[in-house]
């Protein structure tokens, strides 16, 4: 098992930039705005030939009863459960306040391993800026600078001081990635909550609850999988704060990294522009996709039915999807979204064999030939795979550029429906063979190769007249 280390303090004092310093990435969301992160972040590190985990957590408010400060104390504290070590973050510019007395009270209550960490001491002298920090009783502080590295070796090599020597990591299974997006208070973070069962990320009846993108290992029926959580996507006009910016950026970039994309729409209200705006970016980056319509239970037979023709006019370009009714909140009509999941997993990872390719091409040839382009009539020679997620079918043959779209759509639903692709949009690429002899200029003819042409062009018209 990794060491876990889990980063915790009042808001605003450098957490999730120390966060990206350990694990060496840019997962969490930085701005000097407080309160940015809510919900646990996970990522991985290594120093040497030792991993580790780190967690990221949002400010620490344990005095907070209700609200979004009191969930989000709630998910600190559940991640400070799961700590071998935890670091204690503390701003050295603001000096010691009133409220990291109090987180420091409250994490002494765990009984875990604190380690304090005096962050932003950049250009300051150690034993001045760390000085009145000895009051907390926690131990010597440790003086580093998240955003310029300083002294960040050392943090770690205190933090994993006592960990167990790795006893070689087995290589690990690929595990499907699947993020969970759509507009703004769809039921995203419940519906995550209620294929976990627990409450993993907050879930608040309002708008912008979740701001980065949380990714979550789970387990069920023997199977891994990674589940991600996004922010929600609004119309760009209505997107004006500078951290739902980020958020936005975040979300479009998981939707890349992942392999499925479940897209939650609302079944309370109508299926808006942003919706078919989602699906089309979706579709555009070729992630497999599978559509869930929430908040099914509160609607009467008049509204579901005036939903399911919404769907069909506004997202018709997703009939390759499955679709599926449920409630996240009640747990309702899951029962069958995790093998959909698992189908269009499997469909945009397909191997396609290159003899069936090529046979299935051939055969949709024979049945419908592709039209003229001018004099001629473009040849389909043979297929093979080029890649996946999507699934991409390279055709070869010539005078392919005059292949209508149409055509096209016809070969990805004939390779669709042969493959039994269900659930990833499928790609066709033309490949027109180059001809040798496209650009080169005759050489002249000789004095005797002149002369015997003109014979032949001589006794050609004496026979014909």
């Amino acid at each position: 098992m990794k060491p876990t280390l889990v980063l915790v303090g009042r808001p605003n004092v450098g957490k999730s930039t120390l966060f990206n310093r350990l694990t060496r990435s840019r997962d969490a969301i930085v701005a000097d705005i407080p309160g940015l992160t809510r919900d646990r972040h996970y990522g991985h590190g290594r120093v040497g030939d030792k991993p580790y985990l780190v967690v990221d957590t949002g400010g620490f408010e344990p005095v907070v009863k209700d609200g979004i400060l009191h969930a989000m104390a709630k998910q600190t504290l559940q991640a400070v459960d799961e700590a071998d070590r935890v670091l204690f973050i503390v701003d050295g510019r603001q000096g010691l306040m009133a409220h990291d007395k109090i987180i420091a009270e409250q994490l002494r209550k765990t009984g875990r391993k604190i380690l304090l960490v005096v962050n932003k001491t950049e250009g300051m002298a150690t034993a001045t800026i760390t000085a009145e920090f000895h009051e907390l009783g926690l131990g010597e502080p440790c003086a580093v600078s998240a955003m310029h590295g300083d002294n960040i070796n050392d943090l770690v090599a205190l933090a994993l001081d006592d960990s167990p020597e790795p006893q070689g990591e087995e290589g690990e299974e690929k595990k499907p990635k699947i993020a969970i997006v759509g507009r703004p208070n769809v039921g995203k973070s419940t519906l995550i909550n209620t294929l976990l069962g627990e409450e993993r990320v907050i879930a608040f009846d309002q708008p912008g609850t979740t701001r980065d993108s949380i990714y979550i290992d789970f387990e069920r029926n023997n199977k891994q999988y990674t589940l991600i959580d996004t922010a929600g996507l609004r119309r760009r006009g209505k997107v004006q704060e500078t951290v739902e910016k980020f958020s936005v950026i975040k979300t479009l970039q998981t939707v890349e990294d992942a392999n499925v994309v479940v897209l939650v729409l609302d079944a309370t209200s109508e299926i808006s522009d942003q919706d078919a705006h989602i699906a089309g970016f979706i579709l555009e980056t070729g992630r497999a996709l599978v559509v869930v319509v929430n908040k099914w239970d509160g609607l009467d037979e008049y509204q579901r039915d005036t939903i399911k023709r919404e769907l069909t006019r506004k997202l018709g370009f997703l009939s390759f999807a499955k679709l599926h009714y449920i409630s996240a909140l009640l747990g309702s009509g899951l029962k069958k979204l995790l093998p959909s999941i698992d189908m269009a997993y499997t469909a945009a990872m397909a191997d396609l064999s290159t003899p069936q390719l090529t046979r299935t091409l051939i055969a949709a040839v024979e049945k419908h030939p592709p039209p003229r382009g001018g004099m001629s009539r473009p040849k389909l020679r043979y297929a093979h795979q080029g890649g996946s997620n999507p699934p991409l079918i390279i055709v070869h043959g010539s005078l392919l550029n005059h292949v209508p779209k149409t055509y096209r759509r016809y070969l990805e639903n004939t390779f669709r429906e042969v493959f039994q692709l269900e659930g990833t949009p499928l790609r066709v690429d033309f490949r027109t063979g180059h001809n040798p002899y496209a650009n080169k200029v005759a050489a002249p003819l000789t004095a005797d190769e002149a002369k015997r042409a003109h014979r032949r062009r001589r006794m050609g018209r004496k026979k014909y007249g």
